[in-house]
Parts: structure tokens; C-alpha cells; sequence
């Protein structure tokens, strides 16, 4: 299958090396990310004043079924391969705005995990796009709330980053009384060219998928009941 193919040679070619998690030294972004990170609490603290009109991760990608089947894992969608959310990104302009600037952003929400909620083992679809996680609602007890990534666990703090390759298996757990929020992001593997060329071809493909096609039909869909009652 041709995304194989593409992944070998994006593991081969990577300009930060082929592992688990990375050293954020690596990604410069990442510190102006950190500075502005309570703005980005703010906003985000504005959308949980609605937090059970969320979505639920499966209303938007139905595939994500298989992961979770309840309302523990809520979302609130920026961007999506690509495809950028106007209205949830005009409700938070400051995060949208430090967002774009990060190089080759594909994918930005934020991801609530309720008390109690375990992610099971899955691993990504393309390593051609690695993983960045911003802490922003962290439970005190962070040994309980946990990621763990191929052999490695990790653990989030309110303020720092974590980035990883979503393509090795990995799986997380809340087993504390209380929310955990991150800023969840996909960017652009760092490739030389040409690869660099193959990566955002490969992506663009992945762009046009039913998937993601079906995926963004849903986000509109409940952009418009959400603002719609919000406005009456």
C-alpha cells in the first residue's frame, strides 16, 4: 500500500530522527507556544463554559468508534487537515493565531478527557505528521493521568509540551476525579526535499479521504446547531 511505502521513507529521511517521543528543543515553536500558554487557558476556559454541548470525538470521526463509545472524550475542533474551522477559531482568535504559527500545522482541537476515561492502544494513520501536546487542565495527581507511547510513559504538565510519533502504538488514561484538557496538534514531519514533497502529497491524499471528508461534514454539522443556539 502506498502509505507504507511513504512511511518508510518519511522514518528513513526524518530531520529529527524516527523515535517515540522527541525532545521539544527540537520544534523552536514550541517556546513561544509555552510563553502564551494561559492565553490559550483562557480561551479555552471561555469553551468549557459549554462543555457538555461538545462534541463527542466519535460524533465528528465515526471511525474513532472503536476507541471510545461514550461522552468521556469531548472535542473542540480549530483545524482539520488543513481545513480551518471558521467559526470555533473566531471564538478563540489568540490560540488560532499562535496556531498558524507553527510550520506546517495540519490538524489543532482541543481534547477533553473526563475522570475515569482510558484511550485503548491504537497507533496513528500517517507518520508523516508527528504529534504535539500542550498541557493546559492537568490533574495534581499527574501519575495517574498518563500517556504511554510505545515503551515509554509520560506524563502532562500545565504549560509544557509533549510531542511524539502517534504512529507507534500508545494509549491514555485519566484515572484521577478530575479534567484533563490539551491542546492537541498534528504538524508536519521535518523532511528534506524532495521527500518533503512526497509528505505533503501523501497528506493532501490523506486530505481527500472519505474519512476525513465525513469527518468535516460533521464538525459543520454541529458548528451550525451549536452557534445556532447559542445565538437564540
Amino acid at each position: 500500500m502506498w502509505i507504507w511505502v511513504a512511511e518508510k521513507i518519511v522514518a528513513k529521511y526524518s530531520k529529527v530522527g524516527d523515535s517515540e517521543f522527541f525532545d521539544k528543543r527540537q520544534f523552536a515553536w514550541t517556546s513561544n507556544i509555552e510563553k502564551n500558554w494561559m492565553i490559550i487557558r483562557r480561551e479555552l476556559e471561555g469553551v468549557l463554559t459549554n462543555a457538555e454541548d461538545l462534541p463527542n470525538f466519535q460524533d465528528i470521526s465515526p471511525e474513532q468508534k472503536a476507541l471510545t463509545a461514550d461522552n468521556h472524550w469531548k472535542t473542540f475542533f480549530l483545524y482539520g487537515y488543513g481545513l480551518k474551522s471558521e467559526k470555533n477559531c473566531s471564538a478563540c482568535p489568540s490560540t488560532a493565531m499562535l496556531l498558524e504559527g507553527i510550520p506546517g500545522m495540519t490538524t489543532a482541537f482541543f481534547s477533553v478527557l473526563s475522570p475515569g476515561k482510558h484511550i485503548p492502544e491504537h497507533r496513528g494513520v500517517y507518520n508523516g505528521v508527528l504529534r504535539y501536546h500542550l498541557g493546559l487542565i492537568v490533574p495534581k495527581n499527574k501519575e495517574k493521568c498518563r500517556i504511554r507511547v510505545g515503551s515509554t510513559v509520560k506524563h502532562w504538565s500545565e504549560g509544557d509540551s509533549l510531542i511524539f510519533d502517534d504512529t507507534y502504538m500508545h494509549q491514555v488514561w485519566n484515572d484521577t476525579e478530575h479534567l484533563r484538557v490539551v491542546m492537541f496538534v498534528d504538524f508536519k514531519r521535518p523532511l528534506p526535499l524532495p521527500v518533503a514533497l512526497l509528505n505533503d502529497l501523501t497528506i493532501w491524499i490523506i486530505q481527500k479521504t472519505p474519512f476525513v471528508q465525513r469527518a468535516w461534514k460533521n464538525q459543520k454539522s454541529w458548528e451550525a446547531k451549536f452557534y445556532k443556539a447559542k445565538a437564540n
